[in-house]
């Protein structure tokens, strides 16, 4: 995570130098010697992942669609390394080189401190007005009310329950529903019950404290307790990531190490052993029940919503693929690429191969009703609220990856607790200012 920070921090200060080098005089780009206009594409996964073959498969498509017109797609894969480094740091050093691609697959959260350090290009008037209304509002990349990108898919999480288990200890939770959902006593309420029948009541994901899944996952408790992080400017943190109603949240997610229902011992493998009763995981856990572990979601597994504070809500967003300021003057074959990546046709292959949710809505998906697809749709719909937006977002992650840490060992005291979140809220407001005073 600090590899990311100190990446971007890299970007933002060479950026100025960057788009005045020879490398930004470029016209259409690269040519072959067939006449192509050549369009390269950067994508964060590996070829032979079922992403990465959805992704082959959508630009070797476009190549044929696209022959006549003489524009040809070339993509790379860069597997995103735990903590973002490996991806992250190829962006950067392509940028400062002048050698980025024409178009980047980026986590959404990212798009402020992209868009801010000039990586991403301005494509607002690229998109048309009935394109963006195919996509969920909250799922666009804008920053300062200008469109950076466009979501390859959408996402939401949820807890994975055996039910098998559920049954044994004699635990009915079939009336907590999107609809309907389950409040924070009742949450705690269940995993007291699988705790006083032996069980590991859940994985929280804790051993994930260095990378953005922990981010993703834990950061909906604070906005369900009343709280939030910064402010709409995305300038001020101090207030907002430390406040009363913020601090509520992380106490939360404390009291359940606090009370000996999940630790960072608790694994997603002892979920899918059949060991914990529950698992915080995104619809990227799907393709392995269904897949690795053959098991049948509907009567093994299912899934429950976010649980509910004084409000609910539940993670959102995903990876988007956005235009680049790399020089070339002429976006007419990248914005060919950028449409056809995310149209309708490539939201559903992609989202077959993810378990993810379409972000088109026009992509028909004839989810069974109650299944845990249909759930996280619903959910995202209803309670989806995206990672706070700021050209300070990766200083932000990695403060909060800090407090889940501190959150995360049993050891550590309220008061240490509380000490650690106006460490990340100082921290966050320190580089909100530097990016502010910069311009």
């Amino acid at each position: 995570m600090n590899k990311l920070v100190k990446a971007l921090a890299a970007v933002t200060l060479g950026s100025i130098v960057v788009c005045g080098a020879a490398a930004c005089s470029k016209d259409k780009g690269n040519v072959d010697k067939e006449g192509n206009t050549i369009v390269k594409i950067l994508v964060h996964v590996d070829e032979n992942t079922p992403e990465g073959q959805a992704y082959k498969k959508r630009v070797d498509a476009f190549n044929t669609s696209y022959r006549d017109k003489k524009i040809k797609a070339s993509i790379s894969f860069k597997a995103r390394s735990s903590g973002a480094g490996g991806y992250e740091d190829t962006i950067t050093q392509k940028f400062k080189k002048g050698t980025l691609d024409d178009i980047i697959a980026f986590d959404s959260p990212n798009c402020a401190a992209y868009a801010n350090s000039k990586i991403l290009y301005d494509s607002t008037d690229l998109v048309d007005a009935a394109t963006k209304a195919d996509f969920y509002e909250s799922s666009l990349n804008v920053y300062e009310n200008k469109l950076y990108g466009l979501p390859i898919q959408e996402s939401s999480a949820g807890f994975y329950y055996n039910k098998r288990i559920f049954n044994e200890v004699g635990i009915d939770v079939s009336g907590y529903t999107v609809e309907n959902p389950w409040t924070f006593e009742q949450f705690n309420s269940v995993c007291q019950q699988l705790k006083d029948a032996g069980k590991k009541p859940l994985s929280m994901q804790l051993d994930n404290i260095k990378d953005e899944t922990a981010t993703y996952l834990l950061y909906p408790f604070v906005y369900a307790s009343g709280g939030s992080f910064n402010d709409s400017t995305g300038y001020t943190a101090k207030g907002y990531f430390d406040s009363e109603a913020s601090k509520k949240g992380y106490e939360f997610l404390y009291n359940l190490v606090q009370k000996g229902y999940t630790d960072s011992t608790v694994k997603d493998s002892d979920f899918f052993a059949g060991n914990a009763g529950m698992l915080l995981s995104s619809g990227w856990t799907i393709p392995d029940i269904e897949i690795k572990y053959q098991a049948n979601l509907g009567n093994d597994w299912g899934i429950l919503p976010y649980p509910k504070g004084v409000t609910v809500a539940s993670a959102m967003g995903s990876w988007s693929f956005g235009i680049t300021n790399n020089g070339v003057k002429d976006k007419s074959a990248a914005k060919e690429l950028l449409l056809w990546m995310t149209s309708p046709e490539s939201s559903k292959i992609i989202t077959d191969a993810t378990g993810m949710i379409p972000a088109r809505k026009s992509v028909t998906t004839n989810y069974e009703a109650g299944s845990p697809r249909d759930v996280l749709m619903k959910q995202l719909a209803s309670s989806g609220k995206a990672r706070p937006a700021t050209p300070a977002y990766p200083t932000f992650t990695a403060s909060f990856c800090n407090v889940a840490y501190a959150i995360a060992d049993k050891n550590t005291k309220l008061a240490d607790l509380n000490s650690k979140i106006a460490t990340a809220a100082d921290s966050v407001q320190a580089e909100m200012d530097r990016i502010k005073n910069r311009h």
